[in-house]
């Protein structure tokens, strides 16, 4: 498992930190003709050398070092300022699979992927999937009963942000349930209560603070209600 964390520790290190944002633009220009992709994938294979120092991992170092270039190669002609968002965790996802694939396949060391199904692994990602989309499908079904759009007609927004804060919330109130820190629930209650308050004050509008606060609490409610479950099934 060491192996894995320091080829994971290698990634981040040389993705996030040592790719200047310069170095991204000038590649999203000049594509394969960039100096800086061939620098970068350089120093993606310094870093492997440094962490792993074992010269029988050399073909892990390969492997990883040439599907870091074709990925990152593939991303930058295809790429276009539409797809640019999507493609980078397409990216990240593609470099983090090549890693596990390639410390299964080249490594001594044992990868049992049905370890990974277990009863409470299911589960626990079956709780954080409902508390994304399907509650926010669901919490937008029972607002159908209310003509939501008149009443935010004049309050600037971003596009979905109410849709991805809601999702958070219930992200970090169910772990906040399973961990056993209830005490967190309320700062995050209190937090967004405080950053509310601005909106409602200023509104001056009962039918909007009724609003809020009833999808408040049905987000809350269904997050602690998931929480409690999925804690007392374990």
């Amino acid at each position: 498992m060491i192996l894995l964390i320091k080829l994971l520790l290698a990634h981040i290190i040389g993705d996030f930190f040592l790719q200047p944002q310069k170095w991204v633009e000038e590649k999203e220009v000049k594509k394969l003709k960039s100096p800086k992709l061939y620098l970068h994938v350089a120093i993606h294979v310094t870093l492997l050398i440094i962490l792993l120092w074992d010269p029988n991992q050399w073909t892990v170092i390969i492997a990883i070092g040439v599907s870091h270039f074709i990925i990152d190669a593939l991303k930058l002609l295809i790429q276009k300022e539409s797809t640019k968002r999507l493609l980078f965790f397409i990216d990240q996802l593609a470099h983090i699979s090549i890693i596990f694939v390639a410390y299964y396949l080249f490594t001594d060391n044992t990868f049992y992927i049905d370890r990974l199904f277990t009863e409470y692994n299911l589960l626990l990602v079956s709780c954080l999937l409902f508390l994304t989309i399907p509650v926010s499908i669901i919490m937008k079904t029972i607002f159908l009963k209310w003509d939501i759009s008149k009443l935010t007609e004049n309050n600037e927004s971003l596009q979905d942000a109410g849709k991805y804060i809601g999702i958070l919330e219930r992200v970090l109130v169910f772990v906040f349930i399973v961990v056993d820190h209830w005490e967190a629930v309320g700062f995050l209650i209190t937090a967004k209560s405080v950053f509310r308050f601005g909106d409602l004050k200023e509104s001056k509008h009962r039918k909007l603070t009724e609003y809020i606060l009833i999808g408040t609490l049905i987000s809350f409610g269904i997050a602690i209600a998931i929480g409690l479950l999925y804690s007392l099934a374990f």
